[in-house]
């Protein structure tokens, strides 16, 4: 992938995660819930951007990620989603959930997924 694209994503990654700790960082209401768990799928979208993101800014290989890197991808998606629910610990009217992190982490790993797909896809188009 071009470097001006990586820089993108890189750009874009870090806008998203102070995009998320700006939202975490409102103090908490309380609102009614549209549909059981949508706070759930919620998070998992949220990360699943940022795992996106993420393995995007990383560089590739001729054609193809390393074998750790998208593994080093989720691993950091999941750390900023645990930091992420310490930091609401602090915030008032929020605290900080289990759930919500085992969200961050199934929708980071899905945004990774779908980063790898994207690029490799992009990498076996000519020109």
């Amino acid at each position: 992938m071009p470097n001006n694209l990586r820089n993108l994503f890189l750009l874009c990654a870090i806008v998203w995660a102070g995009v998320i700790f700006y939202l975490s960082h409102i103090p908490g209401v309380d609102v009614p819930p549209l549909f059981f768990g949508n706070d759930k799928l919620l998070h998992a979208s949220v990360f699943g951007i940022l795992g996106f993101l993420t393995l995007g800014a990383m560089k590739t290989t001729v054609d193809d990620y390393r074998v750790f890197q998208p593994l080093l991808a989720v691993v950091l998606v999941i750390v900023y989603g645990v930091l992420d629910e310490f930091h609401q610990h602090f915030v008032p009217g929020r605290s900080p959930d289990i759930y919500d992190v085992i969200a961050d982490a199934l929708g980071g790993m899905l945004g990774v997924w779908a980063s790898y797909r994207f690029i490799k896809a992009r990498a076996r188009k000519p020109g």
